[in-house]
């Protein structure tokens, strides 16, 4: 008997509830298993201390406070993540350049390729 594979692991951080609850719905139903939601800096970069994570839908703009210290952590670690927002490319840091900007409310199906699921 095979064990079937784990279910990817997805971080997502959003402070606005309803956004939360409809992405880790989608999430859920695309196969994954959705960390949090959490919706501070402090929460989820304390999160992935103790939970292995797959990939990341990250806000950038958590009510005031910039996600861009989890991104970099998501950076060392090798986790791949996208950036759900209303934000304009040219108003994030150009060291997130190469980073995948998806427009909130973000269509899961757009993730797929950035963590590597197929239909």
């Amino acid at each position: 008997m095979t064990d079937a594979p784990r279910p990817a692991r997805i971080l997502v951080v959003e402070d606005e509830y309803l956004l939360a609850e409809v992405l880790t719905d989608a999430l859920t139903e695309l196969g994954a298993e959705v960390v949090g939601p959490v919706g501070q800096l402090a929460q989820a970069l304390a999160l992935i201390e103790t939970t292995p994570i797959d990939g990341a839908v990250l806000d950038i703009n958590l009510r005031g406070e910039m996600v861009f210290p989890l991104a970099d952590v998501l950076t060392t670690l090798g986790v791949p993540y996208v950036f759900a927002t209303g934000y304009e490319r040219e108003n994030i840091p150009a060291l997130y350049k190469d980073i995948p900007i998806l427009s909130k409310p973000v269509d899961v199906r757009l993730l797929k390729p950035y963590f590597g699921w197929r239909d």
